[in-house]
This record gives C-alpha cells, structure tokens and sequence, in this order.
C-alpha cells in the first residue's frame, strides 16, 4: 500500500537500485553457476560417448571391426555420471554437501579412471607409435588415438570442474559465514 500523504524516507524511491543489486559474492556465484553448468554439459557429451561405445560393442550393435571392445578404465567412467548429477543437484540451491560430494566422486570416478586408462593404453600407443600397428579401430581410426583425444579433452573438463566448483565452494562458504556473523 501506498502512503498518499506525508513524506517519505530518503532512499526508497528506486534511485539506489543499481548500488545494491552488485553484491561480489552473488556475482561471483552465477558466473561460476554457468561455467560449471557448461561443463556439466561438456561432461556429459564426453559420458555419452564413452557409454555408445561400450553399450555398441557389448551388444554387438556393430561389427568389432568398426568399434573395438571398450578399454577396462572406460567401465569405472561411466560411474562419473555420479558427480554430474551431485553437482547438478547443487546449482540450484546452494547446497555445499552436494558439491562437496560431487568433488570427492570426480576426483574418484572421474579422474582416477583417466589417470588408470593412460596407463593401461600406453602400451599399446607406444606399439602404434614405433611400429605402426594398431589392432583395434572405431571408425577405422586406430582405438587408442581416438581414446587418447577423449581423454585429453577429458581430463581438461575434469579438471576445469573441479577448478569452478573450489571457487564456487568458497563463494558458498564465505557467504554463509557471513550470515553467521550477522
């Protein structure tokens, strides 16, 4: 309701708008709520490969001459899914155990699978590499490289995530002891 008469405080005429709307952390927070959204997405394109190929060639949907049965580290990446969801279920409210949970599992079953499959594919890069022969293809690629360029790309989302979701963290944290203090 209005007041028709009488005078009104100094300040509460909309003038101030624009001051109070800029609060650093609530900045902060979106721009870091949209790049770890971006990355979700990134994330979950890279999932959705890695789960085409592994459901192609367990049900034999084509031949393994166009894609290759599926590395052993590509079977604990697809629980990466576990952190996207986590740091989904985060965003929108602000919850710090969610994305507390989503950073401890995307270290778990995001990089750690990675850092596993490098490992067990260098063997087989290094034989394609000094002798020219690779034994299994996607697509008539050699499997090894294609597998190489997904983690590559892989690891660099992981650890972008995993970059935004500290900050966005210690956004979070540093909002909430403020609150406390007051």
């Amino acid at each position: 309701m209005t007041s028709r008469g009488g005078s009104r405080l100094s300040g509460l005429n909309g003038n101030d708008k624009k001051p109070r709307e800029r609060v650093p952390h609530f900045q902060m927070s979106a721009s870091l709520k949209s790049e770890v959204r971006k990355l979700n997405i990134v994330h979950l394109l890279i999932w959705l490969l890695v789960a085409a190929q592994v459901i192609v060639s367990h049900y034999n949907l084509v031949s393994h001459d166009t894609i290759s049965m599926p590395y052993q580290w590509e079977y604990p990446y697809l629980l990466s899914l576990v952190p996207l969801l986590c740091s989904s279920l985060s965003l929108p409210k602000n919850n710090i155990s969610y994305l507390v949970l989503s950073m401890i599992s995307g270290g778990l079953f995001s990089v750690a699978p990675l850092i596993y499959g490098g490992m067990e594919m260098f063997p087989v890069a290094k034989q394609l590499y000094r002798h020219g022969k690779a034994y299994r293809f996607i697509f008539g690629f050699s499997a090894v490289t294609v597998m190489y360029v997904i983690m590559v790309i892989a690891v660099q989302v992981h650890a972008w995530q995993l970059y935004y979701m500290k900050k966005l963290l210690d956004s979070w944290f540093s909002a909430t002891q403020e609150k406390k203090m007051k």
